[in-house]
């Protein structure tokens, strides 16, 4: 890749984390479709070549395992989702150039290819490993199949990946304290050869590679703990029936297949392939994309573009195995990794157990146009930054900055244009406008060289504020009869600017961009319109134009907000029965033996305090920022209580704090103190009366 601004002389490609047919499709998962689709869009508005592809993912123990619940062939269950899949995102205007699955035929043969590649390089190796078994259904445990304790962090495990902790991913044989899903017997370890990526091989490679990649500062920063540490190699290989079966010449690896985590990444390859045959390689060639001849190419202008969107809890898969991978089959690297925050509800975690979460098929039976979606998810913060989903906050942002801002001024200014002037009044744009466009282009062109998406989605808005406040400067209403000239350049520069608005909005809200450009009059449909478009001379007559956003009424929200409500309720109630019944069997952890003396105890200064602001930290899923008050100071600590507290709700909270204890830095950010609290769900200790701010805990 060149690493040059956008638009460069090769051929780009747009991937998206490949989403798991294994289940329906809410507003975290279409967070990421929604950012990639953008993406695409806008390199081409800058005139880049680019293709925007990506495919269900559907191979893995989970599908397998609900599919023989079911009844069904695991490939009958993922295709089922896969085609929900096809139908969904079009819906919501995310559109794929082509969009495939990892068990078709260019898949399956792109994968082994890639494997061969590293056989013949000798990066592939055999070891004996202890893979986890269960005696009682006579089988092996493959990822999912097995659950425990993550070494490394001590959370909550599940098989390859501690998703409840450091979010690491765990080669078979780590999980401790293993049990089986199938039986929830305790699983055994025994020996079994299985085939390995020799990481090490790579490793001066992906320090390199870590330094000139571009993206999120998450995606760039959290693998180096990683690569600049021992890497350990990749299990490759599985113990079931179901994925891409393994292909060496190996006779005892004949009942292996590839582990899901190498032929999902490789669907990106096949899945440009795939558009390259549909639309043959003139218009759109892959290998300018994914190949190269040789590794000094890799870093070169000669390679294409290669821009990943993703979930932050599959970053390692893609800056540390997916670019080895590659290197190891001799195909290019990755320009940028973008690594998007989290979606939540309603200030909650998103929660499918408890229902807790918009689905993807509700909101399109509201009746909400697609785009309204996108804006939010877009605009609603920065791509590293956890996005929280609520009706009322939706509504807020549509009506305040869609239909009070942009589709106001839009339609105030084009009605007012038709009625007294049949369309483009014949006047030159000014100077002041031009130049203010001018300036909307370079922002724009800007935000997307440095991955600023949500700024890519401001810049319309911000036209259209300027717009609204340059028709009320003007008054052109007050101007028409005693200053036509002054009237008609008032009203060229607010047409100019609702084009200008069309152009520059159309990444995010491609639908609604289109009405807009055909109130206009214009020929051709804005998808193809590069930037300049946005300072052409627009058509001399339109129509009428029509409103481009409706109000979201409050007694429409608060009826969401009672659904949802009520449904999180009764899933919630189903949950807690089963709580109730786990806490009845509850036992506490023994007592320590250790005894610590009356001095000892007297060492620890505890301090009551009172919570003043609360924040979660980026890159986190379980750290929050606090600024706690205990009387003589304001002490700044940082607390493990992100997905187990409402942290709007926080401040004004009366807390107890441990002011002694040393100085930490987590993620960044330093914490002076420790605030106490008890079990897993993090119950915050307080006092039982209003104890003095500062008092010390005897």
């Amino acid at each position: 890749m060149s690493h040059e601004p956008f638009p460069t002389d090769t051929p780009a490609v747009v991937t998206v984390g490949l989403p798991y047919a294994n289940g329906d499709l809410h507003v975290g998962h279409l967070r990421g479709y929604v950012t990639g689709d953008t993406i695409a869009r806008a390199l081409r508005r800058v005139g880049q070549q680019t293709a925007f592809v990506c495919g269900s993912d559907m191979h893995g123990t989970p599908i397998a395992v609900n599919a023989a619940k079911e009844g069904v062939s695991p490939e009958e269950f993922a295709l089922e989702y896969h085609e929900q899949y096809e139908r969904t995102f079009p819906q919501f205007n995310v559109e794929f150039d082509n969009y495939g699955h990892t068990h078709d035929e260019t898949n399956v043969e792109t994968t082994q290819e890639f494997v061969r590649e590293w056989i013949d390089g000798d990066h592939v190796i055999e070891k004996e490993i202890q893979v986890a078994y269960d005696p009682e259904a006579d089988q092996w445990l493959p990822d999912r199949l097995v659950e425990g304790t993550c070494p490394y962090c001590g959370e909550h495990a599940r098989g390859d990946e501690c998703d409840e902790g450091c979010q690491r991913h765990l080669e078979p044989g780590e999980v401790e304290d293993p049990v089986s899903t199938l039986t929830g017997n305790d699983a055994e370890y025994r020996e079994r050869e299985h085939k390995f990526l020799r990481l090490a091989d790579f490793q001066d490679y992906l320090q390199e590679f870590i330094d000139r990649v571009e993206g999120t500062d998450n995606a760039k920063n959290q693998p180096r703990e990683w690569i600049e540490g021992e890497l350990q190699d990749l299990c490759i290989t599985r113990d079931m029936d179901w994925g891409i079966d393994y292909p060496g010449d190996d006779d005892e690896a004949e009942d292996l297949v590839l582990y899901v985590w190498v032929d999902a990444p490789i669907e990106y390859v096949s899945s440009t392939k795939k558009y390259t045959d549909r639309v043959g390689p003139e218009e759109y060639d892959w290998e300018e994309v994914w190949t190269v001849d040789s590794e000094d190419e890799l870093a070169s202008a000669e390679s294409g573009e290669i821009v990943h969107v993703i979930g932050r809890d599959i970053i390692q898969h893609h800056a540390v195995f997916w670019p080895a991978m590659l290197r190891g089959a001799g195909y290019n690297e990755p320009r940028a990794i973008l690594a998007t925050g989290f979606v939540g509800i309603d200030g909650k975690a998103l929660s499918t157990s408890r229902n807790r979460a918009v689905w993807a098929d509700e909101y399109l039976e509201e009746g909400f146009h697609p785009d309204l979606f996108r804006y939010y998810m877009v605009n609603g913060s920065g791509l590293e930054t956890d996005v929280d989903f609520s009706w009322d906050r939706f509504a807020e942002r549509v009506n305040g900055e869609l239909v009070g801002n942009l589709g106001n001024f839009c339609y105030r200014s084009l009605l007012f244009a038709v009625r007294n002037y049949e369309g483009t009044p014949d006047a030159e744009v000014s100077d002041e406008v031009r130049e203010r466009i001018e300036e909307s282009i370079a922002e724009f062109e800007d935000a997307l060289n440095e991955y600023r998406i949500r700024d890519v989605g401001a810049v319309a808005i911000d036209l259209a504020d300027y717009g609204n406040e340059y028709i009320q400067r003007n008054e052109p209403w007050k101007l028409t009869d005693d200053e036509p000239e002054k009237a008609a350049q008032v009203i060229r520069d607010c047409v100019q600017l609702a084009k200008a608005i069309a152009v520059l909005m159309q990444p995010v809200m491609p639908e609604k961009a289109e009405a807009l450009w055909d109130q206009l009059g214009e020929d051709g449909a804005v998808a193809t319109a590069e930037l300049d478009e946005a300072l052409a001379t627009p058509p001399a007559t339109f129509d009428e134009p029509e409103e481009l956003f409706g109000k979201i009424e409050d007694e429409r929200i608060a009826e969401l907000n009672e659904k949802l409500q009520e449904r999180v309720a009764e899933a919630t109630e189903d949950e807690d029965e089963e709580d109730d019944t786990e806490s009845m069997d509850f036992e506490p952890e023994s007592l320590t033996e250790e005894r610590i003396s009356f001095d000892d105890f007297g060492d620890l200064d505890m301090r009551v305090g009172e919570i003043e602001t609360a924040e979660p930290i980026e890159d986190s899923d379980k750290l929050a920022r606090l600024e706690v008050d205990i009387g003589v100071e304001t002490r700044q600590v940082v607390a493990g209580i992100k997905q187990l507290h409402d942290l709007d709700e926080l401040p004004g909270t009366r807390v107890v704090l441990l002011a002694n204890m040393e100085k930490a830095e987590l993620f960044g950010v330093e914490s002076n103190g420790m605030i106490l609290a008890a079990g897993d769900e993090a119950d915050l200790l307080t006092t039982h009366e209003d104890a003095p701010l500062g008092s010390k805990i005897q």
